[in-house]
């Protein structure tokens, strides 16, 4: 009887050391492979008050979503990859709070898994010129909604094709005048600035 105590014992006891040993393994297996912190954006800034249609809302936030997911698995995921990924991924989802390849990437990236590299219908030079060409017909209007994406969309062109120079100076402009976006009011939207559903 006593011996079988002891046997009870010692497999407790190894079974301990089992779980001591692979617990850490465990943690560092589901600890993400680079730290993302995801945008809250809640429901979007912008409205149906936004001089464009939900289709081309769609087609912005899907085209920049892939953009951004070349970019950061181009840098393999550095931090000034995901800080830009954060910014570009919060204007998406503004921009379309459903489309699904932002709402895709956000979680992957959370969670830190590389996005695929997706082929896209536009070159990155391309897709800079689509948008700092669109921008600056949105900063035109009087319309608050309208010049908050025209400056948004001056900014993000000059970083996805710095050698567009009526990009960089659109988005320099912007900098000498002090009217940058504040990124924080896009990436971190506070409680009280999300509606209630």
């Amino acid at each position: 009887m006593h011996s079988m105590w002891q046997a009870i014992t010692l497999r407790f006891c190894f079974l301990a050391i089992g779980v001591a040993i692979c617990m850490p393994l465990l943690a560092q297996e589901t600890k993400p492979a680079f730290a993302y912190k995801a945008p809250v954006v809640g429901v979007g800034v912008f409205t149906d008050e936004l001089g464009m249609l939900l289709k081309e809302r769609e087609e912005y936030a899907h085209n920049i979503a892939l953009f951004t997911g070349r970019f950061v698995n181009e840098k393999k995921a550095s931090p000034e990859s995901l800080d830009l990924a954060r910014r570009f991924l919060a204007l998406s989802l503004h921009l379309s709070p459903r489309n699904r390849k932002a709402v895709v990437m956000n979680f992957q990236l959370q969670r830190g898994i590389l996005p695929t590299m997706e082929e896209s219908d536009y070159s990155p030079n391309v897709l800079a010129r689509l948008i700092i060409t669109r921008g600056q017909l949105l900063l035109k209007s009087t319309n608050k909604e309208d010049q908050l994406l025209g400056r948004c969309f001056s900014q993000i062109a000059a970083e996805i094709d710095p050698t567009n120079e009526d990009a960089v100076y659109a988005s320099e402009l912007l900098r000498l005048d002090k009217k940058q976006i504040t990124w924080s009011e896009l990436t971190d939207v506070k409680p009280e600035n999300i509606p209630n559903p």
